[in-house]
This record gives structure tokens, sequence and C-alpha cells, in this order.
């Protein structure tokens, strides 16, 4: 039985909802509704059955919710004694490189403030690569960007989005505004974009980066103008005020959390870390 799965199980039967369990173990509700369709397939038994309008336990259900806790209790005391005395805390986290000069950091900081024997392992890659290392078991902690209607992860920053340029760079707007972008899956390519398009600015798109350092070396050459989060800026370019191009959104940064069997924190100790990082 996947004691993952359990632990979500246990989130629903606290909370009362997907959507509750959802925010409780930090992940989106359609992962969680996945998760709980394989359990109910690997048990051949109905856990859910809906009561008017409220998703409610089914005898089969509540005779799992039974056993539960204490096969999770369990699972990690076990773990825990496993792990006792094999040297150093080991912790893999995931980070987009537009946040690896600004938040990374802090969270490595705040790391090694809350615990003395650390093995830290750092992987920079796309979101949606580290989302899927972090639901696979690969990744404990991941720093991402998340959607405006959700209410996953633990809130490190929210960020103003900016127009930033090289110093040397001068704006024409009888001509048609380079610009240089982050690949699609940013929430500043669509709005950018839209955004121009809204405004009846003329442009072009001289790149789509996967990489801020890529991004930012565009911008500070003065090849291109670029939208970013302002915590994401590097040195070498500045943001561009007092025009008339669109104003970009403000966007959450979030901690994820790995909910799975061998993650070595907890959601009380990443709790702490959020509050040591937000100091």
């Amino acid at each position: 039985m996947d004691i993952d799965a359990l632990r979500t199980f246990c989130a629903f039967v606290d909370t009362g909802s997907f959507t509750r369990a959802a925010a409780q173990i930090c992940r989106t509700q359609s992962a969680v509704s996945m998760q709980m369709k394989k359990l109910e397939q690997d048990l051949a038994s109905p856990l859910f059955e809906k009561q008017g309008r409220q998703l409610v336990l089914t005898h089969q259900g509540h005779q799992l919710a039974s056993y539960a806790k204490q096969l999770i209790t369990l699972h990690d005391e076990a773990f825990k004694q496993l792990k006792a005395g094999t040297g150093n805390l080991r912790v893999r986290i995931g980070c987009p490189d537009d946040y690896a000069d600004s938040l990374l950091p802090q969270l490595v900081d705040a790391l090694h403030q809350q615990f003395n024997a650390l093995d830290v392992q750092i992987s920079c890659a796309p979101s949606t690569e580290l989302r899927a290392k972090l639901d696979q078991g690969m990744l404990d902690l991941v720093i991402a960007t998340r959607s405006p209607d959700s209410e996953e992860g633990y809130l490190l920053q929210s960020s103003q989005g900016v127009w930033v340029k090289s110093p040397a760079f001068e704006i024409n707007d009888s001509t048609p505004l380079p610009i240089a972008l982050f690949q699609r899956d940013c929430k500043f390519h669509q709005a950018s974009i839209e955004g121009l398009l809204k405004a009846e600015r003329r442009f072009n798109i001289i790149a789509c980066c996967g990489s801020a350092g890529a991004l930012h070396g565009l911008i500070r050459q003065g090849l291109a103008i670029g939208s970013m989060a302002r915590i994401s800026m590097q040195s070498g370019v500045e943001e561009i005020s007092g025009t008339s191009l669109p104003v970009l959104p403000v966007i959450d940064i979030v901690l994820l959390y790995g909910n799975h069997a061998h993650n070595p924190l907890s959601h009380e100790q990443l709790k702490q870390l959020v509050e040591l990082i937000k100091t």
C-alpha cells in the first residue's frame, strides 16, 4: 500500500474535502483526486461517496481510516530508527534559476540555522521538470511560482512583475520593440504579449529563454528589453519606469513539499523554515 497515498487519505479524513486536503499537504486538488482514485484501485474498494453535495467516506473508507494513521506512525518510526546514526540529514532542493540568486540562498541558510549536520543537494531546472521530480519523490523541496487560483505550498514572497533593460538601451516608440521572454510556461510570457497587443504596441520577440542567465545576457547586451519578477533582477539590468508599457502581474513564490515517505522534513519543520526566510 502506498504510504504517500495514505497520508493524503488522512488529510481528507482530517479536513473533509479534497480541496482542503490539497492545501494541507501542499498539493494540487487534481493531484489529490488522482492519488485517491489510484488508492481505490489498489484496494479494489470504493473509499468515497457523494452524500448530497458533500463527499464522505464509505464503510470501507471508515475501515481504512481506523488503520491509516497507525500504519503511517509505524512506517515513520521505522524509517527514523533506520536513518538514525547514518550521518548528515540529506535534503534535495529544486529551484528555477531565476530564483537561484535570491530565495535559494535564503532557504539554504535557513536550513543550516535549523539543522546541525546537512547534506544539501540542489537541482536547477524549469519549474515543470522540478514539479515532476517532486511528485516522483526525487526532490524534497521545490521553490516555484504558483497559479493565481491555487493555494498550494508555503508562501515565501510575492513579487511584482517588471520590465527591465540595459542602462544603455533607449526605447524608440516609432519602431517595433525588441523583447526577450522566458518560455511559455512562465507567468510573464503571456502577460507581456497580451499587454503589448492590448496597448497596440508593436514588438518583435527576439528570443524565448529557458534560463534566467540567457535572458539577462540578451538584455545586458542591449538586444532587447525583458519581463520578469522584480526579485529575479540581476546586476547589469534596470527596471523600466514611467513608460506606456503594460503593467505586469504580481506573482506568489512558494515552497513546495514533497509528500513522499522519505522526506526528511516534517510540515512543522517546514513552517519554521518559511518563518526564518520571511524574517
